[in-house]
């Protein structure tokens, strides 16, 4: 490649990557999609992030499409295998993601990401044991070298909630919400652990943090409500689940 295509090549991911920073993900797609024929040695790189843009949009069969592009030039490629093993996961089409993702821990043992998504998926196939072994995993290398990844954790504690573990549950979900106090989701487990504990009254600032971040978290409004009916409450639990009638009209439960 001439210099001068090398600095065209740089100039079109430079837009693409501001576009893709100011959310603009449409114009990073298309930005992405035009450096792919010409700009050959970075053409990993722009197929896994043509695919993530073309996830944000919607356009998931595209961006699996990318995925395997990727793969097709460098089948190794850590960020190819791990965004491919994501997608999957987020389709439920969990035997696949396992296969990418174990593809990237035997690559490289402390991707505590992949870990952490292996532990997800095998929760959803009823490995129990291996769930647990991958989700420790990824914990034991956050735990030393990322203090603020905090899905490990709340993924965790959301298995042991489901399975009534509800004390190890609570230190997960704390955790998880001193590593990210601005996650709705990590305030919600937390509280919900707590509540599974029959602590209501430590509960209810954990479930109000949970619905000042996120106004539209049906699952945390109904807790929320419930647990202000319980301690007498009632005015308060009105009018909250109120709020959750109309949430759930528009926005699922989780």
């Amino acid at each position: 490649m001439s210099a001068a295509a090398a600095q065209d090549c740089r100039e079109i991911l430079d837009r693409a990557q501001r576009a893709f920073d100011d959310r603009q993900f449409k114009v990073a797609a298309s930005e992405l999609d035009a450096a792919r024929p010409n700009c050959r040695a970075d053409r990993v790189h722009i197929d896994v992030a043509l695919g993530q843009t073309q996830y944000l949009l919607g356009e998931e069969s595209e961006a699996e499409k990318s995925f395997q592009a990727a793969l097709s030039l460098d089948p190794k490629n850590q960020d190819a295998l791990y965004a491919l093993g994501r997608l999957y996961s987020m389709q439920n089409r969990f035997p696949e993601a396992v296969g990418r993702l174990e593809a990237v821990v035997r690559l490289n043992p402390k991707h505590y990401k992949a870990w952490d998504s292996l532990g997800v998926c095998y929760d959803a196939l009823n490995r129990d044991s291996d769930a647990l072994r991958s989700f420790f995993k990824a914990l034991d290398i956050v735990q030393k070298e990322q203090p603020t990844y905090d899905w490990a954790h709340a993924d965790l504690a959301d298995f042991f909630l489901r399975r009534d573990e509800n004390e190890k549950a609570f230190q997960l979900a704390a955790e998880a919400a001193v590593r990210n106090p601005n996650s709705a989701r990590n305030c919600f487990l937390t509280g919900k652990a707590l509540v599974r504990l029959e602590k209501p009254e430590l509960s209810v600032r954990w479930l109000e943090r949970a619905v000042q971040l996120d106004g539209q978290f049906a699952d945390a409004l109904y807790l929320l409500g419930q647990t202000y009916r319980k301690l007498g409450r009632q005015d308060e639990a009105a009018r909250v689940l109120e709020r959750f009638k109309e949430v759930s009209k528009t926005r699922p439960r989780r």
